[in-house]
């Protein structure tokens, strides 16, 4: 058999337990793949995959370990593979998911998945994962809480809307849904000073989160989840692969001379960072001069206000990261001052 040249486990996890799979890819081009196994997705069943795993591998070899972020099911055994220094690798649901359509496997199960993702990881470079700092993961799960709560104050919102907008509302349907509200409201409330405190208790990044302050429009929470997603831009490299990592990199799909179809962002990113930045983006494009000035320009001639809007968060995303990496404060002159 052809010398071996990389060899992955693909980890197909859930709650309780994960299957895997070791890909081994050769000189030749060949892939083959050993039996797959499942284990508890605890720490038993971390140590009984690497006793599992070690006969397997040529120790010579060059081995990764590729997941998929499944909720934050992953995290325990990346963070025991990251502890012990072993190559590990988060990716995105959707990739492993468009990989599978391109083998032409119509079939999902946890045996087929963890094959696909092993395969994955030797046929392509991944980048390593690295455990965000306490700071950011504290920051992370505070923001999702923060944005679950303003979901669920919406959902009773409508709630109310919708049986008061009826013939004869149920007074105490209306009335138990606004006590709801009033408790969520109390919780967003606590949530938010929670946030402030964990960015105040590092004097550095309470610094340089005043001076992203700066920028007419965003507000602490949003910034939060600017950071908390990206784990204070530790594994953005540039302006490219920030808007990329959010979702906000431009489509095309133009082909010969009869498909002509519209330029669009492609979403497939992450999600809760442009959320966050909708409303910001509206409120910048009324009272942020130098971004009015860019919203006014780009919705000329447009047919949607929205095209505008979200040119616009995709800015301030941008802002964020270039005040963060030059540790400034935003100049609200900065565009005149360079085409002056």
């Amino acid at each position: 058999m052809e010398r071996a040249i990389k060899q992955c486990f693909g980890v197909d996890i859930s709650k309780h337990d994960f299957t895997v799979t070791l890909a081994i890819s050769h000189l030749d081009k060949s892939v083959s793949f050993s039996q797959s196994a499942c284990f508890e997705n605890t720490t038993k069943g971390f140590n009984q995959f690497l006793k599992w795993g070690k006969k397997l591998v040529n120790p010579n070899t060059p081995t990764c370990y590729l997941m998929e972020a499944t909720g934050i099911y992953y995290e325990p055994l990346a963070y025991h593979l990251a502890k012990i220094h072993k190559q590990v690798s988060v990716i995105l649901p959707n990739k492993v998911k468009h990989y599978a359509k391109s083998l032409n496997i119509k079939s999902k199960t946890d045996l087929i998945d963890s094959k696909v993702i092993a395969q994955l990881g030797v046929e392509r470079s991944h980048s390593m994962w690295k455990p965000p700092s306490p700071v950011f993961k504290e920051l992370r799960e505070l923001t999702r809480l923060y944005v679950d709560l303003k979901h669920e104050r919406t959902v009773f919102s409508n709630r109310i809307e919708s049986v008061e907008s009826g013939h004869q509302p149920n007074k105490f349907i209306v009335r138990t849904n606004s006590g709801l509200i009033k408790v969520i409201d109390k919780q967003i409330l606590k949530c938010e000073t929670e946030i402030k405190k964990v960015i105040e208790k590092e004097c550095w990044l309470q610094e340089k989160v005043n001076k992203m302050l700066t920028i007419n429009g965003l507000g602490l929470t949003t910034i939060a989840i600017v950071l908390a997603e990206t784990q204070g831009f530790a594994l953005i490299r540039n302006r490219k692969q920030l808007a990329s990592y959010a979702g906000y990199d431009v489509v095309q799909r133009e082909s010969g001379i009869s498909i002509k179809g519209k330029t669009r962002i492609s979403k497939k990113g992450n999600s809760r960072i442009r959320a966050a930045l909708h409303f910001p983006a509206m409120v910048a494009s009324r009272y942020n001069p130098t971004l009015k000035e860019d919203y006014q320009r780009i919705i000329k001639n447009k047919t949607s206000k929205m095209i505008g809007i979200t040119a616009l968060q995709r800015k301030l995303l941008l802002l964020t990261y270039t005040l963060w990496k030059k540790d400034e404060c935003f100049d609200q002159e900065y565009e005149k001052k360079r085409l002056g």
